[in-house]
């Protein structure tokens, strides 16, 4: 390990789902404030080679880098966080480790010793982390270990964490971010199970320098000194983090609490400036700011899980809506719709008439995300038909992309039985198809990694609506699919009105269809995901468009 890169491990306590990844992102904007290079990496202690393979309800949105890694959410949060694109180096799980360990053996590249679990497996973590510090550049590198203290899953990172501990102490520090709770019966706040956090750290040989405290409140006086003698580190320490009205405000109160000095004075490192925060508190005001409200219906496949609204999935989405939504001063009020509640009917997908598709007529703008498989397709279809015909904005991304051409093919070009093949196979007019080179994949079962995934470049038609929002002729946004607009049906689909703005550089893949303006004040999808590159300082200007033409559509009524 080279001694001019720095690390700090943030761990979790207690329970998972407290913001680590929040935090993680934090410290990294106030270390990169201070003028540091500032790099993160996530590991996620499952079994999976990566995210792709995991269903949405299961373990949230499939984030997809340039290269097309498909990693945890908490990547994105780096991304938007820090304002930089990362790649595969910086995300790992356990099964990516040991997958290579054993083709390092098979390879004969440990020179036929015997491989085990302690060295081998911690040292192929640290070697994965350093070489993401040293591609980067970084001054420090800020690396997120899933699951909390305790679990055997990850005992194998913090192992690594250790070592690197162990060999260079003045270069790498702990944090734990750890959840003290409030029983509503007792009413006083338990510093107990921190103080278990904390002595399960200290068994795998780590001491945390810093420890984050999460709570609905505020930490007093009386339970920071508790935390620090229980726990063995200075009261100044301990981190007190309330729940906020946005995670953006993290940041900025992490800085309240002068957590970058003691985190750059644990590292050794010199406390360059006052930490410049002006443009995050900026976005922060803007974000609290917003006078006109716009409403935002959310049409998604994923919503539910069991008796719980489940809005993880889309959190990339949420996010640009969120952004683009305070660059224009508006105050985005989203409402998340199952579309299963949706039927062809205008009732609910079992027949039950639990949502009328006339409930759209209240929003300023509709929004499908993407998604795969027959669960409440019909309902989406339903939907975007509405807001077709009632000319309401609407952004359709990847399968909402594919389901509104679905629709424009059944319902303007007059073929009924138009659907998209990954639903109906045998259809007589297949308008979405999967791409030739994606038949082998499924044939031999290899769902892993194998979709259309990372950045692809795409050439816009001047003129239109995807060409004024971007103010560009040529794109380059990130793809996660394996079905396509079927190139037979192009040309009568265009001839009926609907747009494909932007293909791939040789014209054979649609990457945007749009009605033109004149028939609708803002209908568009995108085969891609606008929303992994959409950024706080930096809002997607897809969203930004489709949020003005929100705007203007509530200014009417």
């Amino acid at each position: 390990m080279r001694r001019h890169r720095k690390y700090i491990f943030v761990v979790g306590g207690v329970m998972s789902g407290v913001g680590k990844g929040i935090a993680s992102s934090s410290i990294g904007k106030i270390l990169q404030a201070k003028s540091f290079r500032v790099t993160a990496l996530k590991i996620d202690p499952y079994i999976n080679v990566d995210a792709g393979t995991m269903s949405p309800t299961e373990h949230g949105e499939v984030f997809v880098l340039d290269d097309g890694d498909e990693t945890d959410q908490d990547m994105g949060n780096y991304e938007r966080f820090l304002g930089i694109s990362l790649s595969r180096i910086n995300y790992m799980t356990t099964g990516r480790v040991y997958q290579a360990v054993i083709e390092k053996e098979r390879n004969l590249e440990y020179r036929g010793k015997n491989v085990e679990v302690v060295p081998d497996i911690p040292l192929e973590v640290i070697r994965r982390i350093e070489r993401a510090a040293d591609t980067a550049k970084a001054d420090v590198t800020v690396v997120e270990i899933g699951g909390t203290v305790g679990e055997y899953q990850n005992i194998i990172f913090v192992e690594a964490a250790r070592m690197m501990k162990l060999k260079h102490s003045k270069d790498v520090a702990f944090v734990m971010v750890s959840y003290l709770p409030i029983p509503t019966k007792i009413g006083e706040m338990k510093t107990k199970p921190t103080q278990y956090a904390a002595r399960a750290l200290n068994s795998v040989g780590v001491q945390a320098d810093i420890i984050v405290a999460r709570s609905e409140k505020p930490l007093d006086e009386k339970r920071k000194e508790k935390i620090a003698i229980f726990c063995n580190i200075p009261a100044e320490h301990v981190i007190s983090a309330p729940d906020v009205e946005s995670v953006y405000d993290v940041p900025l109160n992490f800085e309240k609490d002068r957590l970058s000095e003691k985190l750059l004075k644990i590292l050794d490192l010199p406390s360059r400036r006052k930490a410049d925060m002006h443009e995050w508190a900026s976005f922060v005001r803007k974000s609290k700011d917003g006078k006109k409200t716009v409403n935002i219906a959310v049409v998604g496949k994923y919503f539910d899980s069991g008796s719980f609204i489940l809005s993880d999935v889309y959190i990339s989405v949420l996010e640009a809506i969120k952004f683009s939504a305070y660059q224009l001063g508006l105050k985005p009020h989203l409402t998340y719709i199952n579309s299963k509640d949706f039927s062809a009917k205008g009732g609910s997908a079992s027949g039950e008439g639990k949502l009328k598709l006339s409930t759209l007529a209240k929003f300023d703008g509709v929004i499908v995300p993407g998604g795969f498989g027959e669960k409440g397709v019909e309902g989406v279809i339903s939907a975007i038909k509405y807001v077709r015909q009632h000319k309401i904005p609407f952004l359709g991304l990847c399968y909402g992309m594919q389901l509104a051409v679905v629709e424009f093919a059944r319902n303007v070009c007059r073929w009924r039985d138009a659907h998209t093949t990954e639903v109906a196979p045998r259809t007589g007019h297949p308008v979405i198809d999967i791409m030739p080179e994606q038949r082998e994949h499924l044939a031999q079962n290899r769902f892993g990694a194998t979709m259309r995934l990372g950045a692809c470049p795409a050439i816009l038609c001047k003129g239109s609506l995807a060409h004024r929002a971007y103010g560009a002729g040529k794109i380059s946004e990130r793809h996660r699919h394996r079905y396509e607009v079927h190139p037979e049906f192009i040309e009568d689909i265009e001839h009926h009105g609907l747009i494909f703005s932007g293909k791939s550089p040789d014209g054979r893949l649609c990457e945007i269809a749009e009605l033109p303006e004149k028939i609708h004040p803002f209908f568009l999808g995108t085969q891609f995901h606008p929303e992994f590159k959409a950024r706080p300082l930096s809002p997607h200007p897809l969203f930004t468009a489709f949020l003005a033409a929100a705007a203007r559509k509530r200014t009417k009524r």
